[in-house]
């Protein structure tokens, strides 16, 4: 049964039109009672207005306000005509019409409707050819039971309509959130390609600039200096192993949840940052590294953040800074932030030089912007580049 009313709500037009098709032979059905209507015109005005009133039916939840003053033409010729007897019809109908317009359209066109039904509901039960003997009494009576009837209708209309309206809103509410979710899925897979972008790039940017510039001087040390050159092929060949290993552990996200890689690497933290200026000192610059506070207990997104920067920074170093460059790094943490500076006295830029971030300095500036950070970038006055940072430790993302 619940099925079938499922059903029936989704296919109006069948069961309105079922409808229609009874209460058109409930009308006909009158020709045969007391009053029988005489052959000829009143008859085929009878018809006419049975088929006005009733065939409107099958569409009233499609054309709403159409089907409602087809029927009212009906019934107007019912009332004007005063023929034939008092029929069914023509107090079901506009009964159901009432009921359709507050329910589907609204109260101002529902009331417009009501009080011309009215009108001709009444004319249609006080004129004839003879008077009634209590026409006062009548009077009452038909008011009275006009406006019960149009009361109970417009109840019904106006708490089917209620529910229509809470149904709508449900159903919009309903898209809009699996609307937001898609969004915030699609904000998060790009989010998530970003991180993994930044991440491949500091590798990526950082392996090979070292590895590049190992090859070069082991170009140049081959044959004068064949220890300086196998050093160099083995910082080549330890840069590359590293990169490898990192790869793999970012390549892994993208990889299905299920698979299982037990010799993933973690993500290097803030801890790493005196490996990595040995790493970089190998490479021949030279690199001061004063740590003051605790970096090992760091976040493990920071902490990252931290190392990555000053690996981004020296990176730059070793790639424009040129031959005899120093650097140095000061890294503080004072519990409730991290600053952080390097410093290097290779690039030979004046300070009114206009200055250009590539994707490495994008990332930086990202990755403090994530804890509420800043950072700042630019050539030192006399020469050198400086990159400062300070990340908050109170930010709610800092403890993530």
């Amino acid at each position: 049964m619940r099925k079938l009313s499922l059903w029936l709500r989704a296919h109006p037009l069948v069961g309105d039109s079922g409808i229609a098709t009874f209460m058109l032979l409930l009308h006909l059905g009158e020709l045969g009672g007391e009053g029988d209507l005489a052959v000829g015109m009143p008859t085929v005005l009878f018809v006419l207005a049975g088929l006005l009133l009733t065939v409107p039916v099958s569409v009233r939840r499609i054309w709403p306000m159409r089907s409602a003053y087809v029927a009212l033409l009906g019934l107007a010729i019912m009332a004007v005509l005063n023929q034939g007897p008092d029929v069914t019809t023509t107090t079901v109908v506009p009964s159901m019409m009432i009921y359709t317009l507050v329910a589907y359209v609204g109260r101002r066109k529902a009331a417009v409707y009501t009080a011309l039904t009215g009108g001709f509901f009444l004319l249609r039960r006080f004129t004839g050819d003879e008077a009634p003997e209590d026409l006062p009494s009548l009077v009452f009576d038909q008011v009275f039971f006009f406006v019960m009837l149009v009361g109970f209708c417009w109840v019904l209309g106006e708490f089917v309509g209620a529910r229509r309206a809470y149904h709508a809103e449900v159903e919009r509410r309903l898209h809009n959130l699996e609307f937001e979710r898609d969004q915030q899925a699609r904000i998060a897979v790009a989010e998530e390609r970003n991180r993994i972008a930044r991440e491949i790039h500091d590798v990526l940017a950082h392996s090979v600039s070292v590895m590049v510039t190992q090859a070069d001087g082991a170009g140049y040390a081959l044959r004068s200096n064949r220890d300086l050159a196998e050093r160099a092929l083995q910082a080549i060949g330890s840069t590359g192993r590293e990169a490898l290993r990192e790869l793999r552990s970012l390549l892994g996200v993208l990889r299905d949840g299920t698979e299982h890689d037990p010799a993933r690497i973690p993500q290097p933290t803030a801890a790493d940052l005196n490996e990595l200026a040995d790493r970089v000192r190998g490479l021949g610059l030279t690199v001061s590294m004063e740590l003051t506070g605790d970096f090992t207990g760091l976040p493990t997104g920071i902490g990252l953040s931290v190392y990555r920067i000053v690996q981004e920074s020296l990176t730059n170093v070793v790639k424009h800074g040129g031959t005899g460059t120093k650097a140095s790094v000061r890294a503080v943490n004072d519990g409730q932030r991290i600053e952080i500076e390097v410093v290097d006295d290779g690039m030979r830029r004046e300070p009114t030089e206009m200055t250009t971030g590539g994707n490495g300095l994008i990332g930086m500036r990202e990755r403090a912007a994530v804890y509420g950070g800043t950072l700042a970038a630019g050539p030192r006055t006399g020469g050198g580049w400086r990159v400062h940072t300070i990340l908050p430790l109170d930010q709610p993302g800092a403890t993530s």
